[in-house]
């Protein structure tokens, strides 16, 4: 029990030796340390979740969700551990503001994965509509490729059969009116194979010869062509049995299937809101009972001790400051004295020579001729 009590106190980032003088902080700094532990155990879970969506393979999701779990364990104590009572709500909320903003963005990205995970089913029967949908584009794009070929040999089929038909109907119209001429039932009303009758007749032949000619030359032309519909359709049935049926499962797949199933469904939309917001207040949690609290024995002690520190480094600088100071005084003091003492003395060297110059002139005898010798 001590064990798990110490390490939570580890985890809660409190100063051991200070804590031990205030006894009634204990289940406090506990209760911050559990929570931040716990939420180390969820980041490890949540990545541990995503980066097996991504590579497939648990001893990879389970050594990167071990270093970013204790990467966000470390962050999180940190986030704690430097947050300080000041006894001034205004001080605090504005200390706690950036530690909040952090600590909320923690929680979107643990818990997305976690959300992934929770509604693990739904999305997989979403999944296989979403891969559908990507297969039949795929194929539309396939498609639409000999689409045109296709559209314009099925169009001249048709043109080809439709002129046959019309040919075939005009040489049946012909040729019943002839036979009507013939045998009394339509034309001139009379039995008759007279003139009016082979002049119909001949219309006929003729329509039949036309036919005829038509279909010696579209039929082949029609079977030339169905051919090539058949050739087009085995070229795009064989170009989608190729295609690559990869599985849409990744984690950007997921995602989208959640963001899915969140506008479809208004359950689903409010489960994934209040899951966010739980992990939100979880993440949170530490800041906030750290910042509503009021100052505790413990956090006088540390200011305490904080304070002696920062007073005993203030007169040891301060200290060092005067002496430093006084050094530079006297330096610059001594130093200008000297260099006027150097000054004066140069001076007087210098008078002192320039009068013996003088007197040395004053004895020397004058020749009129040359000088002074």
């Amino acid at each position: 029990m001590d064990k798990v009590k110490k390490f939570f106190l580890f985890c809660s980032g409190v100063d051991m030796a200070t804590l031990e003088g205030c006894p009634s902080d204990m289940n406090k700094y506990m209760g911050i340390g559990a929570t931040v532990f716990f939420t180390g155990v969820l980041a490890f879970f949540s990545s541990g979740y995503a980066l097996y969506t991504v590579f497939d393979s648990y001893l990879m999701a389970a050594a990167f969700g071990l270093v970013w779990g204790l990467m966000i364990f470390n962050l999180d104590r940190y986030i704690v551990m430097s947050m300080k009572s000041n006894g001034k709500w205004w001080r605090d909320a504005l200390v706690a503001a950036p530690r909040l903003m952090l600590a909320v963005l923690l929680a979107l990205v643990i818990s997305k994965p976690l959300e992934l995970k929770i509604f693990e089913k739904e999305i997989k029967a979403e999944l296989v509509t979403m891969e559908q949908e990507v297969f039949k584009k795929q194929e539309d794009q396939l498609k639409s490729r000999f689409q045109m070929q296709l559209d314009e040999q099925r169009q001249q089929i048709a043109q080809l059969k439709t002129e046959i038909a019309e040919k075939t109907a005009a040489r049946d119209t012909l040729a019943r009116i002839a036979v009507q001429e013939a045998d009394g039932t339509g034309g001139s009303g009379k039995k008759n194979l007279g003139p009016i009758y082979r002049a119909k007749r001949a219309e006929a032949d003729k329509a039949q010869t036309e036919l005829d000619s038509l279909m010696a030359v579209a039929i082949p032309l029609i079977k030339q062509k169905e051919q090539a519909v058949v050739s087009l359709d085995s070229t795009v049935q064989a170009g989608i049995g190729a295609l690559a049926r990869t599985s849409y499962d990744g984690m950007a797949a997921r995602m989208e299937a959640l963001s899915r199933l969140s506008e479809g469904s208004k359950a689903i939309f409010y489960a994934s809101i209040f899951i966010m917001l739980l992990f939100v207040a979880i993440e949170t949690a530490p800041i906030m009972v750290k910042l509503i609290s009021y100052r505790s024995p413990y956090d006088y002690l540390l200011h305490e001790h904080e304070h002696v520190f920062q007073m005993a480094n203030l007169e040891k600088t301060t200290l060092l400051a005067n002496e430093v100071h006084n050094k530079l005084l006297y330096e610059s003091d001594t130093g200008k004295h000297l260099t006027n003492a150097r000054i004066v003395l140069q001076k007087e060297l210098i008078d002192h020579k320039f009068k013996e110059k003088l007197a040395d002139l004053k004895n020397r005898p004058f020749d009129w001729k040359l000088g002074a010798v």
